[in-house]
């Protein structure tokens, strides 16, 4: 039992850390959050809820001038106020605000948070050892290849995340009537409004290539559509 309590100690700081992230994230958000209430953006919350049986889907602005969506670990959904900024200059429909929405919600559904941190768990565990094995061989840079491997593999799993809930997203969006071209339109417009992606490797970012998600999104609207008729 003795041998395995680093690796256990291990688990527990990084469950520690998680918690502590999930706290503090939940205090600034509830610091820093009004309720999303919007003419414009109202009747569409009401057929996303319509689509899932349930009510009005509640929604938070986080008063932050960025330009994001974020579902938090504890279910709630939250749209930057930069983003509802660029709605109110005409940059972005409400449909596309709905669009943001609909993808959050994807992420809760599948429980990417929860998943995350047992990702991050297993991965600290993982690295910590093969560091500790593989540094004795290769000094120096076999560490940073076990650490770059682990970057690798994190944004691999974001990266599916990502696809899962614009899935989701789809399905909810044609089935509450609003359609999947706001979800295509505004990847299109993001991409323009975050400027260029630098020279960061594809295999290392934690959200696929915008093109890359307007095709997946083209194939499962042509499916959901199909199932809608």
């Amino acid at each position: 039992m003795l041998k395995f309590l680093p690796l256990l100690l291990i688990v527990a700081y990084t469950a520690s850390l998680w918690f502590f992230s999930a706290w503090r994230l939940k205090r600034e958000l509830n610091e820093r959050s009004t309720p999303l209430s919007h003419s414009q953006l109202n009747p569409l919350l009401d057929r996303l809820g319509a689509a899932m049986d349930l009510p009005r889907i509640r929604a938070q602005i986080y008063e932050i001038p960025t330009i994001n969506g974020l579902a938090a670990p504890d279910g709630r959904v939250f749209v930057t106020r930069g983003f509802i900024d660029k709605m109110e200059l005409g940059e972005v429909t409400p449909e596309e605000i709905s669009s943001v929405v609909a993808h959050e919600l994807g992420h809760v559904a599948h429980g990417h948070a929860r998943r995350r941190m047992i990702d991050f768990a297993g991965q600290n565990v993982l690295r910590t050892v093969l560091i500790g094995v593989v540094g004795r061989f290769v000094p120096f840079i076999g560490p940073w290849l076990v650490n770059l491997a682990s970057m690798a593999i994190a944004a691999r799993l974001s990266q599916k995340d990502e696809y899962e809930a614009d899935r989701f997203a789809t399905a909810l969006l044609v089935k509450a009537g609003i359609g999947a071209a706001p979800q295509i339109s505004l990847f299109r417009k993001l991409e323009r409004f975050s400027g260029p992606r630098g020279g960061t490797p594809a295999w290392l970012m934690s959200h696929p290539h915008p093109d890359r998600r307007i095709a997946a999104i083209e194939e499962n609207r042509r499916k959901w559509e199909k199932l809608a008729d």
